[in-house]
């Protein structure tokens, strides 16, 4: 399935089977880049935790959000995630709707969304899923993750 990345010289394309297809990776969906809880909790777990999460045998971790990849690319850049986060625009949400993990926030004046989750995946396959059954962060903080390790 097409996402984007932020790129050097703008958003790329990318294929989730590339991104998410080999070796251990944690994928955590938020339901908005600079949202309250995604920006000061959620993101910048992982950010502090990366190493440990490498300690755990994870060999990267990567974050979605509907929204475009310039707004991921900025997000990045005011958490300072290189080298530990890579970050995935899913812009329309088809990526979000086709793993059933989409919410309709419309109502609050954001459209169609992500859950709030977090999975670890060994070579594409899911071998941890936690969903959030609100949008608050429990099950799928970095903290939690490592548990699940």
């Amino acid at each position: 399935m097409q996402v984007q990345v932020p790129g050097a010289n703008g958003p790329e394309a990318a294929s989730t089977a590339e991104l998410l297809g080999h070796g251990k990776v944690v994928l955590f969906g938020v339901p908005g880049a600079f949202t309250p809880t995604c920006s000061d909790h959620h993101l910048p777990g992982f950010v502090i935790r990366s190493e440990d999460l490498q300690e755990k045998g994870v060999d990267q971790v990567f974050c979605v959000s509907v929204n475009d990849a310039f707004v991921m690319g900025a997000w990045g850049q005011a958490n300072e995630v290189d080298g530990k986060v890579g970050m995935i625009a899913d812009g329309s949400a088809v990526f979000t709707k086709a793993l059933g993990l989409d919410i309709d926030l419309t109502g609050g004046g954001l459209g169609v969304r992500s859950k709030r989750y977090a999975a670890v995946l060994q070579d594409g396959v899911v071998t941890h899923l936690a969903v959030e059954d609100t949008l608050g962060l429990e099950v799928s903080s970095a903290q939690a993750v490592l548990e699940a390790l």
